[in-house]
């Protein structure tokens, strides 16, 4: 997944409100300026990623990141082949709806 300047911000923006930290004190805490964390905050500049993870860090909190493969083109499988390949695959498996639902009786004698 890949973050906008302006949504690294928000993030940064919400996690220094959840921390109950002032823009200047947070600053202090990450060992930037308060310009610079408002412009990160504003989206105006995208901090690199150890920088990130120090801000985040000072704020109490970190960031856990998950890997997953990704499938591209560029891997030799191209994605309208893949969603072929889905849509067949749940083809084999059609949705049977009987039209009224059943219910086991629980307790009955």
């Amino acid at each position: 997944m890949t973050y906008s300047a302006q949504q690294t911000g928000a993030l940064l923006r919400a996690v220094r409100d959840r921390a109950g930290l002032s823009l200047r004190g947070a600053a202090a805490k990450a060992g930037t300026s308060h310009a610079t964390l408002a412009a990160y905050e504003a989206g105006r500049k995208s901090p690199t990623l150890p920088t990130l993870l120090r801000i985040l860090d000072a704020f109490g909190f970190a960031a856990d990141i998950e890997l997953s493969p990704r499938i591209r083109e560029r891997d030799g499988i191209p994605r309208g082949k893949e969603l072929e390949e889905a849509l067949g695959l749940a083809e084999a498996f059609p949705a049977r709806i009987d039209g009224r639902l059943t219910f086991p009786k629980f307790g009955a004698r």
